[in-house]
């Protein structure tokens, strides 16, 4: 029970004024053009999503940051691309939790070290205090998969889900 209070308090103290400092509206803007640039080269779709802490409900029955990232991932509608090759880079900064999640159909090509090499890094970009370089390598990283993977090949493209970061 402890250790549950301690989680919540955690994520209580977190709040949206922290993720504004680790993602500012100049970064915002940015990550949507690196997004839009990104996806101009294959036929996936990316979103970022930044949260402070996780809701209350998923801290009193002890959910882990991966549950939540799947539960964005639907809420967000990156599952539901033409192609199932979405992808959602979850940041949850009250555990410092780093996920991404991937439709099925770039997950059948992508094994899971490589996702978890890119977590890596973003990680370490972090640790430094450099969100931008973390999720701007993180965004190349799912950009040559895509593209290797579903090549937008000179088809047309429709932008199937916004493409700027969504701050929770």
């Amino acid at each position: 029970m402890a250790n549950r209070l301690q989680r919540i308090l955690k994520h209580r103290w977190v709040d949206e004024a922290d993720t504004r400092r680790a993602i500012p509206p100049a970064l915002v803007d940015k990550l949507a053009q690196y997004v839009a640039d990104s996806e101009r080269r294959h036929t996936g779709e990316i979103r970022i999503y930044v949260e402070p802490g996780l809701p209350l409900s998923y801290l009193w029955r002890d959910a882990r940051p991966r549950e939540r990232a799947i539960a964005m991932f639907g809420k967000l509608g990156v599952w539901d691309t033409e192609q199932n090759n979405g992808v959602l880079i979850y940041l949850l900064l009250a555990e410092h939790a780093i996920e991404v999640v991937a439709d099925r159909g770039l997950a059948r090509h992508v094994a899971p070290e490589q996702w978890q090499r890119i977590v890596q890094g973003m990680g370490e970009a972090f640790r430094a205090g450099r969100y931008e370089e973390g999720l701007k390598q993180a965004v190349d990283a799912v950009t040559a998969h895509l593209v290797r993977h579903f090549p937008a090949g000179g088809q047309p493209n429709p932008n199937e889900l916004p493409d700027a970061p969504v701050l929770g």
